[in-house]
């Protein structure tokens, strides 16, 4: 079942979307001019269009007049989603109110067989904020990347020929220029929120240098989404020459880094022979040499190997705004630069059915009907024991930032003044994380007390794993549930460093409240939370070196959009360069 919710006031009116689910009723803006009084098309108010005069909207205006705390359903049937408005929006919906953008503004492209991947063109309905809009450019961009990955992608000619170039080791000549087809590797490892970062980071990086992206299938990447690009695949297959390629790592033979020390490959703009792949290591444990891929100079000769296998378990997207040969390219991609993971996440991770269907039905059943979803996202390792301190952090957060009512904790309850009569307005409380004592601790709090707003609170955690278990299916399964339901909330609480956060912040568009990490365990920071600079994830592994005078530096005093992270001072990330 599907349902769409936006904020209201204290008065709602329940309506049913049009029968054509992209097409269910929105809401206008109330600066805007109620309609003429005209017949037009009342769509979302039945479930065939009907025309309405000046007499339909006058009963329609006194009915909700006489009735303005009523909940009607017209027509409504219990598998059909709800619309909520307020009773003023009522007024205007005389004249079509626009469909959901299920394409999220051109990054999907439209005749993907929805019955192979619901949540691709269904996810639109429910959230409740549209998202920010990508660029043209952005749009164009994509169209052509997807037809590079049909041309050259698994199961074609090109893809064959170049495996053959690559089980032959046959070398190259940097002076006959690049390949037709060039290939990117991503190694999927680590925590799920690490490999969605990867894969992003990755993803970018292959369209910036015009190469085919193919996803290694290890940990569940070919399993958890639906394939992104339409009428190819993403994942790597299974007789990919290079058998070893997962066992890669810092002291790899070819790795960028390696093959530069040892004289393999040049940086210098020289004609040579190039290797027939090259391995990018860009892990936690990357030295300054591994990092020299950030450089010009370094981007010049891979532009020409045709095949890349990279890993890293980072968000290295900030790292490529330093390349300056990406610059431009860059600017008109994302005019916005905060915007980067929220429009790249949005177009290549999709849940596949089962996770959907996981995702859907929690929402529909816990968290739609919520005047405010509020999303808390908790943080702990498997064998740290439950901290008040924590739950003391949380409450005193979102209590301070207005994100959670406070409550009436003195005198007996038969003392407190009941609140006024319904329509009440109500917040439901997601909380994810690995232990459950947290959310009994949340929701016993507002079960035993009353709020002082006269707000009903309800809190809901759909797992509690205990611990991570790295690799595990039905793990995976449930936190990606979980950081998709955590996107579509209204307001987000996040734990610091955590990529977990990081990716529900960027699907959501959402600027969290980052819970600031004590120097002592026992002690609440203070303050205990603070609004991050962006919705953007942090880089943590950046190279404090300036490419351009070859000597170290702070990368965020190169570039007015790259500074460093609130939850991770070392780290960096992508922001309005305004708001800096």
């Amino acid at each position: 079942m599907l349902r769409r919710d936006v904020e209201t006031g204290s008065d709602t009116i329940a309506v049913p979307p049009s029968k054509t689910r992209q097409r269910s009723a929105g809401v206008h803006h109330a600066d805007e001019a109620p309609p003429a009084c005209i017949k037009r098309p009342m769509k979302g108010l039945y479930r065939r269009p009907r025309q309405w005069g000046c007499a339909g909207n006058a009963m329609l205006l006194a009915f909700i007049i006489t009735v303005p705390s009523m909940v009607v359903f017209f027509g409504a049937r219990t598998s059909a989603p709800v619309v909520w408005i307020n009773a003023a929006d009522a007024l205007r919906l005389g004249s079509a109110a626009p469909a959901h953008d299920r394409l999220l503004g051109g990054l999907l492209a439209d005749g993907v067989d929805e019955i192979s991947c619901h949540s691709r063109y269904q996810s639109a309905s429910y959230r409740r904020r549209a998202g920010r809009q990508p660029s043209r450019y952005l749009v164009s961009k994509l169209r052509r990347h997807e037809a590079l990955q049909r041309r050259c992608g698994p199961g074609t000619a090109a893809y064959s020929h170049a495996q053959e170039q690559l089980r032959s080791g046959k070398r190259s000549h940097a002076g006959a220029g690049s390949p037709a087809c060039k290939y990117l590797v991503s190694i999927s490892y680590r925590g799920l929120g690490n490999r969605i970062l990867a894969a992003a980071s990755a993803f970018l990086y292959a369209v910036l240098t015009d190469r085919v992206l193919l996803v290694d299938p290890s940990n569940e990447m070919d399993e958890l989404f639906c394939e992104p690009f339409p009428g190819t695949t993403w994942v790597l297959p299974p007789d990919f020459p290079l058998t070893s390629y997962t066992n890669f790592s810092i002291a790899t033979a070819e790795s960028h880094a390696n093959m530069v020390r040892n004289k393999v490959i040049s940086t210098a703009d020289v004609v040579q022979e190039l290797p027939a792949f090259a391995y990018i290591h860009l892990d936690h444990d990357a030295t300054g040499q591994d990092k020299q891929f950030y450089c010009d100079e370094d981007q010049r000769v891979l532009r020409d190997i045709q095949w890349l296998v990279m890993r890293t378990d980072s968000y290295i997207v900030p790292g490529l705004f330093l390349v300056m040969a990406f610059q431009e390219e860059l600017a008109m991609l994302f005019p916005e630069p905060d915007t980067v993971f929220h429009h790249l996440g949005r177009y290549l991770f999709h849940p596949n059915n089962h996770v959907w269907g996981l995702v859907a039905r929690y929402h529909d059943a816990y968290l739609a009907a919520a005047h405010q979803k509020v999303g808390i996202q908790v943080r702990v390792f498997g064998r740290e024991p439950n901290s008040p301190e924590l739950l003391e952090q949380i409450t005193t957060c979102a209590q301070k930032e207005g994100l959670l009512p406070e409550l009436h904790t003195a005198g007996p309850p038969a003392a407190i003044t009941p609140p006024p009569a319904p329509p009440r307005r109500s917040k439901a409380v997601l909380v994810t994380s690995l232990k459950g004592w947290y959310y009994d601790q949340l929701k016993s709090m507002y079960w035993e007390h009353a709020t002082v707003t006269g707000e009903a609170v309800g809190v809901h955690q759909p797992s509690h794993e205990e611990y991570q278990h790295f690799g595990a299916k039905s793990h995976d399964t449930k936190a990606w549930a979980e950081i998709y339901l955590l996107s579509l909330t209204d307001v987000l609480v996040t734990s610091s460093s955590s990529t977990f956060g990081y990716v529900a912040q960027g699907l959501g568009g959402l600027t969290p409240w980052v819970m600031f990490k004590p120097d002592n365990g026992s002690v609440v920071p203070n303050p205990p939370c603070g609004r991050d600079v962006s919705m953007e994830p942090c880089f943590h592994a950046p190279a404090f070196y300036d490419c351009r005078i070859k000597e170290g530096a702070d990368p965020s005093k190169i570039l007015p959009q790259v500074k460093h992270c609130k939850d991770v001072g070392w780290g960096l990330k992508l922001v309005v360069p305004s708001n800096t």
